[in-house]
């Protein structure tokens, strides 16, 4: 963690639960939360990633987050996990659904079964994450859920139709529990990432002249990184924001 970073006391020894932990910006979710002192529980698919992340943070910290790969398509095995995190490491204070997969796709393309199925992978999963997670928070008198969204729906972007509806509803799932979950001191918010230079986004997506055209647009020139992402995360995670739920927050520099 940067030496400049802040540091936020209420998030020593709290439980962070986040989906997509093992690589990309979930790494860089997993990382920020343990260098907070959290106990970290991840899950993802991608098992080397996800050991090597651990097996890092345990030689940088000496600690080391919990990993269980957990394809979150599966919601029984996701809600197991949960529940199992509650029984062994304690109440979930925070649950990060950041999982997502951004495949393209042509709309003349789509059946019922990809509709299904991408809407099983980027949607389905928050809600029943936050069922579950929500039980705990009740328990320990409060909790944040962090739903990630996408700059895509502000974009209009297009070549992706199904990934970018998921995301819409993202915001709507957010403003539903908000109200639903803040009797129980529960706050829940959507964190919306811009053009993020991922490594899965530079291999698949973005050339160098995607990346410039990105910084042209952007108000900000800088190239957008996982760890730009990660602050925003603990600040909603944080008491420092015990007064904000139901929001859309954009880290995007300034693109959309």
């Amino acid at each position: 963690m940067n030496q400049q970073s802040a540091r936020y006391a209420s998030l020593e020894q709290r439980v962070v639960f986040i989906t997509g932990g093992g690589s990309g910006i979930g790494a860089s979710l997993t990382r920020a939360f343990h260098h907070q002192g959290a106990q970290v529980v991840f899950v993802d698919i991608d098992d080397a990633a996800s050991e090597a992340l651990v097996d890092e943070l345990r030689l940088e910290t000496g600690a080391a987050p919990r990993y269980h790969h957990c394809d979150i398509r599966d919601v029984a095995s996701l809600k197991q996990v949960i529940n199992e995190t509650g029984q062994k490491v304690g109440p979930i204070h925070t649950l990060v659904n950041n999982a997502a997969n951004d495949d393209r796709h042509s709309w003349q393309e789509v059946d019922v079964a990809y509709w299904d199925e991408r809407m099983s992978l980027n949607l389905r999963p928050m809600f029943f994450a936050a069922q579950a997670a929500a039980e705990q928070m009740m328990q320990i008198g409060g909790g944040s859920i962090i739903n990630f969204g996408s700059v895509s729906v502000q974009m209009a972007l297009g070549g992706l139709p199904l990934y970018v509806t998921a995301k819409a509803a993202v915001h709507g799932l957010t403003r539903s529990l908000a109200r639903d979950l803040g009797e129980h001191n529960i706050r829940v918010n959507t964190l919306v990432p811009g053009a993020v230079m991922t490594e899965r986004q530079l291999e698949k997506w973005i050339g160098p002249d995607d990346e410039a055209a990105l910084q042209a647009r952007q108000c900000l020139k800088l190239r957008l990184e996982p760890q730009h992402i990660a602050p925003t995360a603990l600040f909603l995670a944080s008491a420092e924001s015990d007064a904000i739920t139901g929001q859309e927050l954009t880290v995007d520099a300034g693109w959309a």
